[in-house]
Formats: structure tokens, C-alpha cells, sequence
């Protein structure tokens, strides 16, 4: 079945919608474009039924107008009437689009995936994860430590939502190693604010540190004197010269009350952050998707299920953790008529989440003693 082409007047205005406005361009782009459609419609003749190669022109276009693009920077120095004039050109666009849209669109390589995005675990938790990165960006803290909170909580969420996306596309290991940075993230704005202004001065100078130990700062005198409070705080802590390296990166630790000679912390983040930030319970887990982040045998010879399953739990029970920083960031952040409509969202939307990682966490757990009776 031949694949008609949309007129040149709708390719026009649909590269205008995509702000393109080099107008000397369009005659060129819709002529790789007629190209495109002319091979598509061939392979679907060829093809026998063998693969759909229904065409969406929009995505067609968007190959084209990234291809071209991408090829005028690689000329640069080119006049691009050349380029017009160049058949070869014209051909070498068009075949890249052609086998980009048929390979990317049509033969996009699918793993299996265990749930899709519309199904009520992934759904729910991306609806809430889509309101909370939305309100985040356009809130705002003049004090630098609430802005850094706010920082780290976007980012733990926007790795929230990478997560599922890994799951519903069947990457359940990736997912799962993922999860570990995320992991990291949420830990250390645990212990930022369980012990609030000391903490965040001590994360803020031990960045200065790592600045200076990275070669980050040119100014020599400057360096000087940083190294010099590093040694200086080493001395008092009772470490060598050895432990500068984590010393710069896990200082910041010291500042925390919870530290005594009857509650040590060790330099690092199993013993340390993690500690710290009272989820030393996920040591294992952790560990666990270390082995698989550094491509150890697990990361091959695993199932898959299992994954899915404990990624999930873990994502979810990070998620409710996250949810009650943002909360207090929100609710400081805005009026009381605000609040009182996140507080009724809140309540339907929070509740459904517990409900599905109650759910979630039965099947897992209903599974985990099958296997161990296997």
C-alpha cells in the first residue's frame, strides 16, 4: 500500500511550528522529504506484510530536520548553495532518514517488559512524579540551603521517572543500578536535613574542597589555603594523610551530633551516609546492585522478575520518603489556599500509591517464598 505524502504547504508550516524559519531552506528539506517517502513506500512493497510501515510524516520530518541540521554544522565552513546543488547530498540526507525511520520507528528493538506505562504502578507514581518536578522548577529559595535541597530533590525525582522508564521498556537490572545513584541522592539530603544549618555549611566548604583537590580553582594562594584547613581539620579528626580523598568528599559527616564515641561513623557511605541517614536496612540491597552496576555475573545470570519486583518497592519506598522533603519545600513555598489544594491531591493520590506498593509488596513477598520452596 503506497503511503501518500502531505501537501507542501502542510511540510511548510509544520517546520514553522518547529520554529524553522529559514525559508531559503524549505524547497531543499521538502525535496529529501518526497525522497524519504518514495523509499518507505518501497520497502513496503517489498516488505510483504512482513512489518507495519504505516508512516507518521511528523516523525519522518523530524528525522529530516535534525539530519540537516546536523549536516550543515559538519560544513560549516561550506556555502550551503553548494550543498543545494549537490545531488549527492540530497541523496546521502534522504537515505539516512529513510533507514533511521524504518530501523528507530519500525524496527526499534523491545525488550519484554513486565508492566507498561498505562498500568496503575507506573501511571500513578509518573502523575506524581510529573506534578512534583513541575512544582519544583518553578519554585525558588533565597536561602542556599533550601535551594540546594530543592536541587537534590530534583534530581532524585527526574531519576524517579528514568526508572520507570528503564521498567516499562524491560531494563529491570538497569533500573534496578539506577536506583543506587538515586539511593546515594536520597541519603545525603536525609542526613542535610535531619541536621539542618551545621550540616549544610560543612556540605557547602567540603564542595569548596573537592573544587580545589579537582583543580577547579586556578587561583594558587587560594588552593594553598584550602589545603591547609584540610590538613589542619585532618589533624583534629585523628586522619592521615591517606584519608584526604574521602576526607574531602565525606567530612561533611562530622558536623552531625548524632556522631559520638559510642555512635561512630567510618569515612564512607555504607558506614557513613547511609548510616547517617538511618537507612543502613538497604545495605544489602545496595551492595547487591553495586555488583550489578560493575558488571559482575549477576547483572547476567539473574531473573528478571526478581528485578522488576524489588526495584519497584525500593523506588516506591524511596518516593515516600522524597514526598515528605517536598512536601515541607511546598508548603513553605506557598499560600494557604495553594496548600489546601496540594493537601486534597495529596490525599487521594498518596493513599493510591500506598495502596499499590501494599499490593506490590505482597506479590513479592508471595513469590519470595515460592522460590525458597522451589
Amino acid at each position: 500500500m503506497q503511503a501518500n505524502k502531505i501537501t507542501k504547504e502542510a511540510f511548510i508550516a509544520f517546520i514553522k511550528s518547529r520554529k524553522y524559519a529559514d525559508e531559503s531552506d524549505f524547497d531543499f528539506l521538502y525535496e529529501i522529504y518526497e525522497m524519504v517517502i518514495e523509499t518507505v513506500n518501497e520497502v513496503s512493497n517489498q516488505a510483504k506484510n512482513e512489518f507495519n510501515v504505516d508512516i507518521n510524516h511528523y516523525i519522518v520530518i523530524l528525522y529530516i530536520l535534525n539530519e540537516y541540521k546536523y549536516f550543515l554544522f559538519t560544513i560549516k565552513n561550506r556555502d550551503k548553495t553548494d550543498v543545494f546543488e549537490n545531488t549527492d547530498s540530497l541523496q546521502m540526507i534522504a537515505s539516512l532518514c529513510a533507514d533511521k525511520f524504518l530501523t528507530n520507528e519500525k524496527l526499534n528493538f523491545k525488550s519484554e517488559a513486565f508492566l507498561n506505562r498505562f498500568n496503575p504502578p507506573i501511571s500513578t507514581l509518573d502523575l506524581y512524579l510529573n506534578f512534583s518536578l513541575r512544582t519544583l522548577e518553578r519554585i525558588s529559595f533565597k536561602d542556599r540551603g533550601a535551594t540546594l535541597i530543592r536541587d537534590m530533590l530534583l534530581k532524585a525525582l527526574k531519576m524517579g521517572k528514568c526508572i520507570l522508564t528503564l521498567l516499562i521498556d524491560g531494563f529491570e537490572t538497569e533500573a534496578f543500578s539506577t536506583r543506587r545513584t538515586l539511593h546515594e541522592n536520597e541519603c545525603i539530603m536525609l542526613c542535610l536535613v535531619k541536621n539542618g544549618k551545621e550540616m549544610y555549611e560543612g556540605y557547602f566548604k567540603h564542595i569548596r574542597y573537592a573544587l580545589a583537590y579537582r583543580g577547579q580553582i586556578k587561583n594558587k594562594e587560594e588552593v594553598d589555603q584550602i589545603f591547609e584547613e584540610i590538613k589542619s581539620e585532618m589533624k583534629e579528626h585523628g586522619l592521615k594523610s591517606k584519608d584526604m580523598k574521602k576526607f574531602i568528599e565525606y567530612g561533611y559527616l562530622y558536623s552531625s551530633k548524632e556522631i559520638t564515641p559510642e555512635n561512630p561513623i567510618k569515612l564512607n557511605f555504607r558506614d557513613g551516609v547511609q548510616k547517617l541517614a538511618g537507612l543502613s536496612s538497604y545495605a544489602k540491597i545496595y551492595e547487591m546492585a553495586s555488583e550489578i552496576a560493575h558488571s559482575s555475573p549477576l547483572l547476567l545470570f539473574s531473573r528478571r522478575s526478581y528485578y522488576f519486583e524489588i526495584t519497584i518497592l525500593n523506588l516506591y519506598e524511596s518516593f515516600f520518603r522524597l514526598e515528605m522533603i517536598f512536601e515541607a519545600l511546598y508548603k513553605s513555598a506557598n499560600s494557604k489556599e495553594v496548600i489546601e489544594q496540594y493537601d486534597r491531591m495529596k490525599k487521594i493520590y498518596l493513599g493510591e500509591l500506598h495502596s499499590i506498593y501494599s499490593i506490590c509488596k505482597a506479590t513479592f513477598l508471595s513469590n519470595k517464598k515460592i522460590d525458597n520452596q522451589k
